[in-house]
């Protein structure tokens, strides 16, 4: 067989354009992580400015107009409004002026997100040296010292994900990508829900109990952690019903490509750029991220617009996964291997 022969042979029009579409996938992979990433700065952050008319009026002119937009102000009527605004994730800091001395107070709160945390303190002690005053810190959701940067709660989503998207994958391509009936595709439903659970305690027990990385109600964990699995393994199972072994990448695509970049994890979502920012909460892995560290540090406050963005991925992806299985079709046949001809005819 001549090495020509041998190639067409062994590289099948299927097999490349699925090498084509892996080489696509780590472009978008590598274009998504640095075009998000590579320089983060916060823009439109929530803050909160507490101050006599008289200054607060010429404050929030002064940060209005930062150079870049870094900051949204807006007036907050005392220090105990704001601190409950900042537990509420309303806003992402405060600034407390002290119109008797010479020292205002920086409220902030780590456990969202330390680099938006130490960035909004190097900002101010700027702008208050400007105005030859200083500032004093104060961290009224302060992350774990065991929780680095406040990345432990992404790192568990992240986690989370992947068990959904992969166990979803292995449920679909152990009997053929496409559920064959509806009764195939309730067990690979069931199947995938009795995992989320355990996935969900086993992540919520790791992180807290075993490694103390995360404080935070080990139930409220588990219950977050069983429906982002389960809302990420549905998707897959519905992307796979409709397109066969693609719906793989297009999951990667959506959870991993866009979803890890865009969840708020490295650098929260004031930080990221507008196209990250914007889609981030919409996806499993920005909802959880967002919702874990609710629960971990700000008493399970905001949590209700990501818990329906992941019920609605679980809905939809079961959904889609049940109707594509009740569907007639015909069930593409399975690809022939490729042999090799006689050498000798006779």
């Amino acid at each position: 067989m001549s090495l020509v022969d041998e190639l067409k042979s062994a590289v099948t029009p299927r097999a490349a354009l699925l090498v084509i579409g892996v080489f696509a996938l780590q472009m978008l992979f590598i274009t998504s992580y640095v075009g998000a990433l590579h320089s983060p700065k916060p823009t439109d952050v929530p803050f909160g400015v507490v101050a006599p008319q008289q200054v607060s009026t010429v404050l929030m002119d002064r940060l209005e107009k930062l150079p870049g937009d870094p900051l949204d102000p807006r007036t907050v009527a005392d220090a105990d409004a704001a601190r409950d605004q900042i537990l509420d994730r309303d806003i992402d800091g405060a600034l407390i002026v002290d119109p008797r001395g010479r020292t205002d107070t920086l409220l902030v709160a780590s456990g969202g997100g330390t680099v938006l945390s130490s960035t909004l303190e190097k900002m101010f002690t700027q702008v208050e040296a400007a105005n030859q005053r200083t500032i004093r810190t104060v961290d009224v959701a302060p992350a774990s010292p065991e929780d680095f940067d406040g990345l432990s709660a992404f790192y568990l989503v992240v986690g989370w994900c992947v068990g959904g998207y992969i166990c979803a994958a292995i449920l679909a391509i152990s009997a053929g990508s496409r559920p064959a009936n509806r009764e195939r595709a309730v067990i690979r439903l069931g199947t995938l829900a009795l995992y989320s659970v355990l996935s969900g305690l086993g992540g919520a027990v790791v992180i807290g109990p075993i490694l103390g990385a995360l404080p935070g109600s080990v139930a409220a964990l588990w219950g977050l952690g069983t429906l982002v699995v389960f809302a990420v393994g549905a998707a897959t199972l519905a992307l796979q019903s409709v397109f066969g072994i693609v719906g793989i990448g297009l999951a990667i695509l959506l959870i991993v490509v866009a979803g890890n970049p865009s969840a708020g994890g490295a650098f929260p979502l004031p930080m990221l750029p507008p196209f990250w920012k914007a889609i981030g909460p919409y996806l499993p892995p920005g909802a959880g991220t967002w919702a874990a560290r609710s629960i971990a540090y700000f008493k399970g406050n905001d949590m209700t617009a990501s818990m329906l963005v992941l019920s609605a991925w679980a809905v939809v992806g079961s959904a889609v996964t049940l109707v594509m299985a009740s569907l007639k079709r015909k069930q593409p046949e399975a690809e022939p291997i490729a042999t090799e001809p006689d050498e000798v005819r006779t």
